[in-house]
């Protein structure tokens, strides 16, 4: 058997933050251009629970299924449209992130503030793959696009960031892959 396949378990717990982040979109606050949703909580615990490949591959699943029509982006959304449109930079950056925390926070025994600086940097990268495509698609300011898609999420994303944080130390220990 190869070594490097993907156990049963792990298939498992790609599927579960696959849809984990499809149930996020549906938590919705509405903003204009960009909304502010509770998925990059659990892209973040993706990484932080799965470690980096099955983490990717589990938002690349969730990608694929927007993708395809499935209505698990943000406001029951799906298809090519939404990846292409101004806010689809946030959810390629997804995979990123997710591969990202996963690879910087791998061990169950890491230390509090390499965890933390894991989290802020998958944040991070989020961030600037949406602001880079809300830029180029809706053709906006490098100013313009850190006020309407940066700077007013970040409060939540802190609090976001530190339920994610809460929830890896609590749940790390349970999860065994």
């Amino acid at each position: 058997m190869n070594k490097k396949a993907i156990s049963i378990k792990g298939m498992v717990y790609c599927a579960l933050f696959a849809g984990l982040t499809a149930v996020g979109a549906y938590i919705i606050v509405p903003l204009p251009l960009v909304p502010i949703t509770l998925q990059t909580t659990f892209v973040l615990l993706s990484g932080t629970l799965l470690g980096g490949i099955l983490a990717a591959v589990s938002q690349l699943v969730y990608l694929l299924m927007g993708l395809i029509g499935f209505p698990v982006f943000s406001g029951g959304r799906g298809g090519l449209g939404v990846l292409l449109g101004p806010t689809g930079g946030y959810l390629l950056g997804f995979i990123l992130a997710a591969l990202i925390v996963g690879l910087m926070a791998p061990k169950k025994q890491a230390s509090k503030w390499s965890l933390l600086v894991a989290l802020i940097l998958g944040d991070t990268v989020i961030f600037a793959c949406g602001l880079l495509q809300l830029m180029f698609i809706a053709q906006l300011s490098f100013y313009k696009a850190l006020m309407v898609g940066v700077l007013p999420f970040l409060p939540g994303e802190a609090l976001k960031i530190a339920l994610a944080f809460i929830a890896t130390r609590l749940l790390r220990s349970r999860i065994n892959l």
